[in-house]
C-alpha cells in the first residue's frame, strides 16, 4: 500500500510485516488469496446473470457492456469483501490442508 507523499510510512508497514512470524505471513497472504478467488468467481457468476437481463442498467451499447464488466467486478469485490457466499472459506481450508501435507 503506498502512502502518496509519505514514503517513511511504507517502510514503516513493510517493518511491521517483516517483524510477523511465517506463519501467520502465510495465513494472511492465503486469506487474500482466498478473497480474490471468490471475488473472480463472483464476477464470473454476475456476469452470467447480467446477461440475460432485459433493459438497460447503464446507457446501453458498447460502452455497456464494457462497464458493466467494471460493475461486476466491483460487486464481486463488495461481495467477497462483506463475508461473501462461502467459496473463500472452502479455498482457504483447502489451501492450508495442502500446505500441512507438504
Amino acid at each position: 500500500m503506498a502512502h502518496v507523499g509519505l514514503p517513511f510510512l511504507d517502510t514503516l508497514h513493510t517493518a511491521a510485516a517483516a517483524r510477523q512470524p511465517a506463519p501467520l505471513r502465510e495465513r494472511a497472504a492465503a486469506e487474500e488469496a482466498a478473497r480474490e478467488f471468490e471475488s473472480v468467481f463472483l464476477a464470473r457468476m454476475l456476469e452470467g446473470m447480467s446477461t440475460g437481463l432485459g433493459g438497460s442498467l447503464l446507457s446501453g451499447g458498447q460502452a455497456e457492456e464494457t462497464w458493466r464488466s467494471f460493475m461486476n467486478d466491483e460487486y464481486a469485490k463488495l461481495i467477497s469483501r462483506s463475508g461473501g457466499i462461502g467459496v473463500a472459506d472452502a479455498v482457504l481450508q483447502a489451501m492450508l490442508g495442502a500446505q500441512e501435507v507438504e
